[in-house]
């Protein structure tokens, strides 16, 4: 009988999983890691497996020709979710291993990793880091050890074990346990060198981080935190979690989309899901959920910037598009070629009110002509069919001309555009606004786009729906119509030169055979908005700075209001003097739950304790979190000119890591040096950050949120360059 791979010696052609450094040697003893050397055997035999069956079944499927639209959408999602399997396996190898827990009741052995796997005799190898069974993984602690007796975590370079460190939860732990060093695992990963890309934090997940992660989905959280404290790699790794956890959120149920300030901040992210075995989550910044985003500028006028933030926007695009949904108040005499007919204001009020609510305006025009042509039916002695009533209709002016205009094809810039060019409309959209107020929003090119219209734009385009739907229902039921006649003269042929006993071709007039060979998986379909929603779940980042009307644009692609907020009141460019649930309350999230982080692993103590003061001068209540470790190098002040040399000589001294100068416009980035606004550089981390000219930011709380947050970015090393008078915004 072949034996379980957990019971054979490694591979002969494999190398051994750990490669610690010399400095390390009393760690590498089999006594230590022989077990773990083994189980690592296994798994690398596990993943050979696992790789062999899901190409071969990866091949069966791309050979497999589907039957109809849903069999290929089947086979599509299947070949997706192996591709990404065998990605996350390949990149990873022995490594998908985070480490593993002992428990004190038998010694189990239990081994976590960033997903299950399992041999071909079923024996469990790694447990899925979000399964239940490997939560003590993350939350046991001293206080509440979950019947833990030790803990270790690897720390993996290349593929291979580098270092590991033990934590002891009972006094039987300790004595046996060589590796003791609780948190040298955890400060060690804080310390290491930043990269362009966020790396997850699986291995060194704390207990409150873990506790946000596997909180529900139902309503909204919010994760409050001050600089460093991890509450955007754990909001992260939260939306990894839901999806495997909670099936309401699946894919096919909406997903989950995750909301980021900026594009840096999306292409630094962007790496940590896919580490975490999710690969279909959207990410976004809220530019991009309205397609003029791209190019939309900066709104200069204050006045105008603080009107357009306000929760009205729904409520102005609204009464905008009533105006384009008024039925004619007059008669109308309509000659067909059967017979005259009168279309009173009651018979238009009638076709208006065939539109049910939530019909998009757009969209509502088929159904309203429809009614219309109804009625019209309706009024002549039946010897008229409908389909030729609509071509007779089709054809008068008169009639045409007065229906589009009084429920025309509306587009969303046209109609916001209309808001900023035209007084009167505005007046009549918005009566609370004062004359001085309209005027402030009028502008000598209303497409002139700012991100203050964006919500506009998005409320306008959602009322609305597809202004080309029609016309392309239209253009497909012709080439349907002539799809079908074609196929009828082909099966036409076919019975025709059918000489067989049994006539068997004839049987291609059932109706069903017909729709077979009439099949439309092969005709072309609209692209999908895959931003538009609804989303399951939404993750927004940097929450603090949103408008009441962005938050509408949010609520609007997720119903449920189920919402992970992630913020830092601190760090809000324009103040935030209310509390979360006042904040939230106002733009309609109700009761949202608060998970506050109050300790920073990213931010040195020395670092902190030089910005805590920016920050608290301006906002006395700010969370200032706690600092857990020191880099041993104290915040150097320098005047801007030694700018390229400082740069020079820490490149020069360190080979890996990233720097960033903040504030300076003029500088040049480099392969591992950015140049960032503190707007720009928020979320983001670095191991130097050189602060340019930090007295010529102006603007109040404006000033200091910028230069906290432009302080805050460094996990080394913080440089404050002076130089000569000026002003300069974020």
């Amino acid at each position: 009988m072949e034996r379980s791979p957990l019971t054979q010696a490694p591979r002969p052609h494999q190398s051994r999983a750990f490669n610690i450094p010399e400095n390390l040697q009393h760690k590498d003893v089999p006594d230590l890691i022989g077990v773990d050397e083994q189980h690592f055997a296994a798994i690398a035999a596990s993943i050979d497996d696992q790789v062999a069956t899901l190409t071969r079944r990866l091949d069966e499927l791309r050979s497999t020709a589907a039957r109809d639209g849903e069999a290929a959408m089947a086979r599509d999602q299947q070949i997706r979710r192996i591709l990404a399997n065998l990605r996350t396996i390949r990149r990873y190898g022995f490594d998908l291993c985070l480490g593993r827990i002992v428990f004190d009741d038998g010694g189990v052995v239990l081994y976590v990793g960033r997903s299950g796997l399992s041999d071909r005799f079923g024996n469990q190898l790694l447990v899925d880091w979000r399964a239940p069974a490997a939560e003590p993984f993350f939350a046991a602690t001293h206080a509440d050890p979950m019947g833990v007796a030790s803990r270790r975590r690897y720390r993996w370079n290349r593929g291979r074990v580098v270092d590991y460190w033990d934590e002891a939860f009972t006094d039987s732990a300790f004595a046996h346990t060589a590796a003791l060093d609780d948190q040298s695992a955890f400060i060690a990963t804080l310390g290491a060198s930043r990269s362009p890309r966020m790396r997850d934090v699986l291995g060194t997940i704390q207990s409150d981080q873990n506790a946000i992660i596997r909180a529900g989905s139902r309503g909204a959280l919010v994760v409050d935190g001050g600089p460093g404290t991890g509450k955007t790699v754990v909001a992260l790794h939260r939306a990894a979690y839901l999806l495997y956890s909670d099936p309401r959120l699946g894919h096919h149920r909406g997903g989950v989309l995750v909301v980021g300030p900026h594009e840096p901040y999306l292409a630094y992210v962007s790496d940590v899901l896919p580490s975490l075995g999710e690969e279909g989550v959207q990410t976004c910044t809220l530019r991009q959920l309205v397609p003029e985003g791209e190019a939309a500028g900066i709104e200069t006028d204050p006045q105008a910037a603080a009107l357009k933030a306000q929760r009205t926007t729904a409520d102005v695009v609204e009464s905008a598009l009533r105006f384009y949904e008024e039925p004619p108040t007059a008669p109308l005499e309509v000659d067909t070629a059967w017979a005259t007919v009168r279309i009173s204001p009651a018979d238009w009020a009638e076709a208006f009110d065939a539109a049910e609510p939530g019909i998009p305006h757009n969209e509502a025009r088929d159904v309203i002509w429809h009614a219309l042509l109804q009625i019209l039916l309706d009024k002549h002695d039946g010897d008229v069919s409908l389909e030729a009533l609509r071509r007779d209709a089709a054809a008068n002016e008169e009639l045409t001309t007065i229906f589009n205009s009084s429920w025309p094809l509306l587009h969303a810039s046209d109609v916001i555009a209309d808001l900023w060019s035209v007084p009167a409309y505005l007046r009549r959209c918005a009566p609370w606004l004062t004359s001085a107020e309209v005027r402030a929003l009028q502008r000598s090119d209303p497409y002139a786009w700012t991100e203050h219209d964006l919500p506009f734009l998005d409320a306008a385009r959602q009322r609305l729906g597809d202004p080309d739907a029609s016309k392309r229902k239209q253009h497909k039921d012709r080439e349907e119509a002539a799809r079908r006649a074609e196929m009828s003269y082909v099966i036409d042929d076919l019975i025709a030169a059918d000489d067989s006993e049994m006539q068997v071709m004839s049987m291609l007039r059932r109706d069903d055979l017909g729709d077979a060979l009439s099949d439309e998986a092969g005709m072309p379909r609209q692209p999908i908005d895959q931003l538009a929603g609804p989303f399951a779940h939404i993750i927004v980042d940097e929450a603090q700075e949103l408008t009441d009307a962005q938050w509408q644009m949010l609520l609007r692609r997720c119903p449920s209001r189920s919402m992970t907020i992630v913020g830092d009141r601190a760090q809000a460019r324009h103040g935030f003097t209310e509390s979360w649930s006042e904040r939230l309350g106002r733009v309609g999230i109700s009761r949202p739950a608060l998970a506050p982080l109050s300790v920073s692993y990213r931010t040195p103590t020395e670092v902190m304790d030089e910005a805590a003061p920016v920050i608290q001068a301006a906002i006395p209540d700010a969370n200032v979190p706690m600092s857990v470790r020191t880099s041993g190098i104290g915040v150097r002040h320098a005047p801007i000119s030694a700018l390229p040399q400082i740069l020079d000589e820490w490149l020069a001294e360190h080979s890996e890591g990233t720097a960033c100068v903040i504030g300076d416009p003029s500088f040049q980035p480099t392969d591992r040096v950015s140049s960032l606004s503190p707007v720009e550089a928020k979320g983001l981390e670095f191991d130097l950050v050189l602060l340019a000219e930090p007295e010529r930011f102006t603007g109040g709380i404006t000033a200091a949120v910028d230069r906290y947050v432009a302080m805050t970015r460094a996990t080394r090393e913080l440089v404050i360059l002076s130089g000569h008078p000026g002003s300069l915004t974020g």
